[in-house]
């Protein structure tokens, strides 16, 4: 599958054109058809107000992968989906303003099966997510005491 709805068509908003849709707002909508489950090892986040900006990696404390909320639909070619974001959570809040919605297996089938899923598409609690720098940015001062 394609990452992001593409340009032209219509998004699940209704809104058509610009770029593809590759993070897609879940609060306050409901999504009867086309949920998906998207399995990643891991998310990151930038910070930092230049390039290149700080690079954190994220993932779901204790466990190897997990899934990710989406949405596919058939595509012009290829089958495409996006990911559905929500509010940060605690883990989240310190790096950015959103976050994608991951999900604990628990949550798989009421997400895929349920008529209406409520509660599923939310941060999940403090501690749930290991967070790890990956790369440092232009922003930081370098530590001159790592080993090198």
């Amino acid at each position: 599958m394609g990452w992001g709805f593409t340009p032209g068509r219509t998004t699940p908003s209704g809104a058509t054109g610009g770029p593809p849709v590759i993070n897609f707002r879940s609060e306050g909508r409901r999504f009867a058809k086309g949920r998906c489950l998207i399995p990643a090892t891991a998310f990151y986040e930038f910070t930092g107000a230049r390039y290149p900006k700080t690079k954190w990696r994220f993932t779901l404390a204790g466990e190897a992968w997990f899934c990710i909320a989406g949405l596919w639909r058939a595509g012009e070619g290829a089958d495409r989906f996006t990911m559905l974001t929500t509010a940060p959570g605690l883990d989240i809040a310190p790096y950015h303003n959103r976050q994608i919605v991951p999900l604990r297996p628990d949550d798989w089938a009421r997400w895929l099966g349920d008529d209406d899923p409520e509660g599923v598409l939310r941060p999940l609690p403090a501690g749930s997510l290991t967070v790890e720098k990956v790369a440092a940015g232009v922003d930081e001062a370098p530590d001159l005491f790592a080993p090198r």
